[in-house]
């Protein structure tokens, strides 16, 4: 059957005949209610079918007495919580870990707990669960019926509500399904109370989501066995989604365990993707087989790598791990030890995990000293999960080797951002001092200490020499046998390191390219502009060398050689001159950025100092963003520091819960926090997608630049993409990263390359040049704006070979020039550091500079589609290369910008006089048409009048119908209208809002003719009355009033004998007015 003629009927039709091969029996909804030949439901109101679960929890427990399943099955059905989000989390507890009971057993209480489903029923063929598929259930509201397109129930309980749409209706795509999902949570909310997963599709489109997920965390499901992808193509993505995840054997391991709530202040609930889902399943697969004491040398204690990208939901599939694993019977109730390099990052997924206890069904603990990992850790029988930083995993003075901690082969070792820490195998021969010794030992001559001597002198000190591993070959010392398991979203493949070596083979890989074509990340883009900075020549060379060379490195051995010359670069990046310059720039861009796109920032500096200097010259721009209190203010820091510090820190040191205020004010979106200065605090396993400009003025390179461009890729609203703006040169950074990355077999880039774009920049300036020839632009350096008024006024004169219908040749040289622009300043923003692109750099901005003049106003009213959304993001790159400023048309021409609404005589007079004829049209008309919506508002007859006027005379000289001389004669007359059009109130003796009515009325001829114009304006002046007295809030929406106003203003128009053949007419107008000026009276 061809998919584009399928009705919504034959869709639900063919979706209940998969689940049907899929094991689920399915049920008419008609046929199962109460009025039905199969009733299994006492009304419509009842959304569980009672009788179903009743019988499930029968075959599932029977070895409860049959009063404490009763007891179960009651409180399943009345759950007693008002809210719908948490009655859904208690819900799911009852799920996932069964109904606690008490009964009587030869007289003594006992506690137990009566199942709902049989978890293993999948591995088995005599399965204890009953799956059904429903269509067509209606559910009885407290104020709507709705009738649901197909509900999944297991044993009697509506696990998965599925809401489809036409696949031929261009109107109806899944985001109607999703509105429709939202609709019925206000309306019948009972049945949502029990729901795991929600899906909408339109038949070629699928996704799936949370109860309380929100449209962008709606997902695909692209995976039946977790290794193809699109197995069925990519117009099946509803038939890949119910084979993939709704088929029993995959749904019940889903519900167990990759449904999460988070209670953060506010609840959240949260399902997994199917990368996340497939991630772990083969994770258990591979740590059971590594754990085995009998397995192969090679294979033993290597549990494999998890590579998902960063922002794709990493710290979710750890938690999903932690818990599959702990209930993996192979694993006899193991220990989890998560390993993290950073107190801060060992913070944050502490954090993620101890707000998903429902689904570890274990409190987390995180060892804070080296004595408590020891003690956490030392003779342990099973279980647990303990965090800690794997400096912590350090021999004390006097031990050699770490002690060995557990030898139980159930452990798993889970590593976040393995790349970083898990390499220090090799050993290094250090030197100590030995304790007590520093200052020598005063002996006798003789050596006899107990003796008077006759001559003393200095032993020299003792020094103790022995060769000391790095952490991980602590770690592995400490715990032989555990299993290690690295997830990272930037494995490391080079010569001296390797993830893999370490940890084993892949185990899943989620790169770059698949989370972005599945819309689980944005694309990262990047600019350059140390152009911007105005550096002296010497500075530059400077930074050039030293940047290239020096990155700072979190491994101490690494850090110790580079501390001299990081100091030094650190004075030319830290001069006043330079941070002022990078404050005045990033300030200006922010503020630019964000008229494209609201949303936040980060700034990343080489020091606590710099970060210091910088926030003062931004506040010293923009005082108003400045606050003492850490709870107000637009801009803070956050840093590590303590009350020792120096006066100049001291005020921006936050205690540990005041940084998790400020973490929580920077994650929402509305709070007013809207940039934070950072030096290496929050650049990993930091998760706030509002944040979408990343300004990097600090060295970086391999995965920690990887890192902290990542914070600027999560998925947020309408967010086209991040983007890293660079201000201290890691071009060859970014390269080098990419290197790396692609070295470990990753596909996809993480920022677009510049090279690829160069040949692009100079094909589109080839194609612009042709344009311009014939108009000499040789002195545009110099020129100023009349250069380019000339320019944009040569391109709107351009011959087309394009004809119209009636073979009419169309002036469209403006989007040719425009399109050209745009995809030239695209390339360029993406090549503009290397030295080709900057050759052409002036010329480019001038060709910038001439598209913005001719789009400037099409662009700023054009609703804009997805993909110029995705344009406006690149707008902002764009303005890197817009010579000083952005241009205006009226500068352009050389006129001083007229203060609108007073289209005055000696105005038009200029503009008609300007030598550049076609850009004085286009300026005419965007003047004309602002004016309009303006001043023409509230105003319906008036502003559709001069509207289609304006769009006559436009559509007739774009058609080359009229001349540019015609057309300048034709706008400034209708200026001139315009503007007595706009003061007739005063002419007339009428307030502005009774001119309105008034309009209204004089556009029937008729009744111009028969009425005195008198009269015309005493109906105009009753009617204003009457409609102010009478209408209400609500009036729009509720027919009853509409029907009074109707009534009253054909009274009205009766009692002054207004012609009645326009009388219908006029009494619509009126009320269309009415709505215009509507909310301003309510």
């Amino acid at each position: 059957m061809r998919r584009n003629s399928m009705t919504e009927d034959q869709l639900e039709q063919e979706t209940l005949d998969w689940l049907s091969e899929l094991g689920y029996a399915v049920h008419s909804g008609y046929d199962i209610a109460h009025d039905g030949p199969n009733p299994q439901r006492a009304n419509y109101r009842e959304v569980v079918l009672a009788s179903r679960l009743r019988e499930a929890i029968q075959r599932l427990n029977p070895q409860v007495p049959t009063a404490a399943r009763e007891d179960a099955l009651h409180r399943v059905l009345d759950l007693g919580i008002p809210s719908l989000l948490s009655a859904n989390r208690a819900f799911h507890k009852l799920l996932v870990a069964g109904v606690p009971v008490q009964y009587q057993r030869d007289g003594e209480t006992v506690g137990d707990f009566v199942r709902l489903l049989d978890w293993s029923d999948a591995a088995r063929n005599d399965g204890l669960n009953e799956y059904w598929a429903v269509n067509q259930f209606s559910i009885k509201g407290a104020h709507h019926t709705r009738r649901p397109d197909i509900i999944l129930f297991v044993n009697g309980l509506p696990l998965v509500l599925i809401e489809l749409k036409n696949p031929a209706d261009e109107v109806a795509d899944i985001w109607k399904a999703y509105d429709q999902l939202q609709t019925y949570k206000v309306q019948i909310p009972d049945v949502f109370q029990y729901n795991e997963v929600l899906v909408i599709s339109d038949g070629t489109d699928a996704r799936l989501g949370s109860l309380s997920a929100n449209a962008e965390r709606f997902q695909q499901w692209r995976t039946i066995d977790g290794v193809q992808l699109d197995p069925l193509g990519q117009f099946n993505e509803l038939e890949t989604l119910v084979r993939g995840a709704l088929a029993p054997r995959y749904l019940l391991d889903y519900l167990r365990y990759f449904v999460l709530f988070e209670d953060d202040g506010q609840l959240v609930k949260k399902i997994a993707g199917y990368h996340q889902f497939h991630a772990v399943r083969a994770a258990i697969e591979h740590v059971v087989a590594a754990s085995r004491p009998d397995s192969a040398a090679s294979l033993r204690g290597k549990g494999g790598v998890v590579w998902h990208t960063q922002g794709s939901g990493k710290s979710i599939t750890m938690t999903c791990f932690a818990a599959r694993v702990m209930q993996e019977p192979a694993m006899a109730n193991p220990t989890i030890v998560v390993i993290t390099d950073r107190n801060d990052l060992d913070g944050q997924l502490f954090g993620v995990f101890s707000l998903a206890q429902d689904l570890l069904r274990e409190t987390p603990v995180q060892a804070t000293t080296r004595q408590e990992l020891r003690r956490l850790l030392s003779h342990r029988p099973s279980g647990g999960i303990i965090f800690a930083t794997i400096q912590k995993f350090m021999p004390g003075e006097d031990e050699d080797l770490f002690p060995v901690l557990s030898e139980r082969h159930n452990i798993v070792v889970v590593a976040d951002e393995a790349h970083r820490t898990q390499y220090g195998f090799e050993a290094k021969l250090r030197t100590r001092k030995v304790s007590g010794a520093s200052f020598g030992a005063l002996t006798s001559v003789d050596g006899d200490n107990a003796h008077a001597a006759v001559s003393a002198e200095f032993a020299p000190p003792e020094y103790k020499t022995r060769y000391q591993a790095g952490y991980a070959q602590h770690l592995r010392d400490a715990l032989p046998n555990a299993t290690f398991v690295a997830f990272t979203g930037t494995p490391v493949s080079s010569t001296d390191r390797d993830t893999r070596a370490v940890f084993g083979d892949y185990i899943h890989v989620y790169d770059m390219q698949q989370a972005r074509e599945d819309g689980a990340t944005v694309a990262i883009y990047y600019e350059s502009r140390l152009a911007k900075l105005k550096l002296k020549e010497e500075d530059l060379s400077l930074i050039d060398d030293e940047v290239d060379e020096l990155a700072e490195d979190e491994e101490e051995s690494t850090q110790a050689q580079l501390k001299s010359r990081w100091a030094a670069l650190e004075k030319v990046v830290g001069a006043e001159p330079r941070v002022a310059s990078v404050a005045a720039d990033l300030v200006a861009h922010f503020e630019e950025r964000n008229q494209a796109q609201d949303g936040k920032a980060m700034v990343v500096t080489m020091s606590r100092d710099i970060c210091v200097h910088l926030y003062n010259e931004i506040v010293k721009l923009r005082p108003d963003w400045h606050s003492d209190d850490p709870e107000l203010g637009a801009i803070k820091i956050i840093m590590t520091g303590s009350a020792s510090d120096k006066a100049l820190l001291r005020p921006h040191i936050y205690g540990s819960q005041m940084k998790k205020r400020l973490e929580k004010r920077f994650k929402d979106p509305a709070d007013p926090l809207r940039l934070v200065i950072v030096r290496d605090m929050w650049l990993t396993g930091f998760d706030a997608p509002c944040v979408h400009t990343m300004y990097v003025d600090k060295p970086m390179k391999g995965h920690n630049l990887m890192q902290a461009i990542a914070r600027v890729n999560r998925v947020f609203r309408d967010k086209q993409g991040g983007l890293v703006v660079d201000y201290i040169g890691i071009g060859n950074e970014l390269k080098a990263a990419m290197k790396e990355y692609t070295a470990s077999k990753g596909r996809g880039k993480p920022t677009v390359d510049a090279h690829e774009a160069l040949s692009v920049l100079l094909e589109k300036l080839d194609v612009l040049q042709a344009m311009l020839h014939g108009f000499d632009y040789s002195g545009f350096k110099t020129g100023g704006h009349k250069t380019l008024a000339g320019a944009a006024n040569h391109v709107l004169g351009l011959k087309s070979e394009t004809k119209d219908k009636n073979g009419n040749s169309v002036r469209d040289s403006k989007k040719r020039f425009a399109d050209a622009a745009l995809a030239m300043s695209k390339a360029f923003s993406l090549c503009c550091t290397l030295d080709e692109a900057k050759a052409v750099r002036d010329e480019v901005a001038l060709l910038q500079a001439v598209k913005v003049i001719l789009t400037k106003r099409d662009i700023s009213l054009q609703k804009k589609t997805d993909e110029q959304r995705d344009l406006a993001i690149r707008q902002i790159i764009n303005q890197a290369v817009v010579s000083e400023s952005v241009v205006d048309i009226f500068d352009a021409v050389g006129l001083d910008k007229p203060n609108i609404g007073l289209l005055d005589e000696e105005f038009l007079a200029q503009v008609r006089n300007l030598p550049e004829k076609n850009l004085a049209v286009e300026l005419l008309e965007r003047l004309l048409e602002g004016e309009i919506k303006a001043k023409f508002a509230t105003n319906v007859v008036q502003q559709k009048k001069f509207s289609d006027l304006l769009a006559n005379v436009i559509t007739r000289y774009q058609n080359r119908s009229i001349e540019t001389a015609q057309v300048m004669e034709e706008l400034v007359e209708m200026a001139k209208k315009f503007k007595a059009a706009a003061s007739r109130g005063e002419q007339l003796g009428l307030s502005d809002d009774e001119v309105k009515f008034y309009d209204a009325l004089v556009i029937n001829e008729s009744a111009v003719r028969e009425l005195t114009d008198e009269t015309l304006k005493r109906i105009a002046h009753e009617l204003t009355e009457n409609l102010k007295k009478n209408i209400s809030v609500d009036w729009a929406q509720r027919e009853s009033v509409r029907a009074t106003l109707r009534l009253m203003v054909k009274r009205v128009l009766r009692k002054y004998k207004y012609p009645p053949d326009q009388a219908e007419e006029a009494v619509e107008l009126v009320l269309q007015q009415v709505e215009t000026l509507g909310e301003a009276w309510v």
